[in-house]
């Protein structure tokens, strides 16, 4: 089992690494500055979908914007 630590280091990393350091930051000033709820969201704001069926709507929509 990761630390609270590691896995906040590991985040960092994952959205620098995705997003790049400044918007990173941006996002988690954004974040923070709402009163965003992700377990919230992630319980009520995602579709009911298998993720089988979430990852074929992404290649759907992988190829559309090709």
């Amino acid at each position: 089992m990761k630390t609270e630590s590691e896995i906040r280091m590991q985040g960092m990393q994952a959205l620098i690494g995705s997003l790049g350091l400044i918007e990173a930051e941006r996002f988690l000033i954004a974040i923070n500055q709402d009163k965003f709820n992700y377990t919230e969201w992630r319980r009520k704001g995602l579709p009911d979908l298998s993720i089988e069926q979430i990852a074929a709507q992404a290649d759907e929509l992988a190829l559309q914007l090709k």
